[in-house]
């Protein structure tokens, strides 16, 4: 049998801010997807909850659509949003907030970075005006039937594929 790894060049890299989701079903997809797409680490802020319940035991509802990957993704509880922005700016990382907002840009417009930090805000009021203000740039899926947005974790899926095409495709 073959294995594969995935190879990564260096100083190219993705990570993903999880910033006061509430469903640990949404938590669970964006950590199966953030695999998929190449994230390194996923970080959870504010109210979001963990993989693991308080007695540490991992969550039958997050096992249910995680499928084991927190075992491949590196994740983090941060104790603040703006520590950790900062800690990732000074490290060279661009922060991309991901939110309908008249200063967001299209998510096929992502400027060129090697590392490249997404936030994603609450499934129902956002990223809020502080986490927006934390961020290097926005940008937006656009919505074009009646619905006013995507479940969080749908909008971390191709966030996070259209920056990993950016970051890991082009040189």
């Amino acid at each position: 049998m073959i294995k594969c790894t995935m190879l990564r060049e260096e100083g190219k890299d993705l990570a993903i801010v999880l910033h006061n989701i509430r469903s640990i079903h949404n938590v669970g997809s964006v950590f199966r997807t953030a695999d998929g797409a190449g994230a390194s680490t996923v970080y959870l802020s504010g109210y979001t909850p963990g993989p693991h319940d308080r007695f540490d035991r991992l969550r039958k509802d997050f096992q249910k659509t995680a499928l084991g990957a927190e075992n491949h993704v590196q994740w983090e509880r941060v104790s603040g949003l703006t520590t950790l922005v900062s800690r990732l700016k000074k490290d060279g990382w661009t922060i991309v907030g991901v939110e309908q907002d008249s200063c967001a840009v299209s998510y096929r417009a992502i400027p060129q970075a090697s590392k490249a930090c997404l936030i994603m805000g609450n499934e129902v009021r956002g990223l809020s005006s502080s986490a927006k203000s934390l961020c290097d740039i926005l940008i937006e899926i656009p919505m074009r039937g009646s619905k006013e947005s995507l479940n969080v974790s749908v909008a971390a899926g191709i966030a996070l594929y259209a920056v990993a095409d950016q970051i890991f495709e082009h040189s």
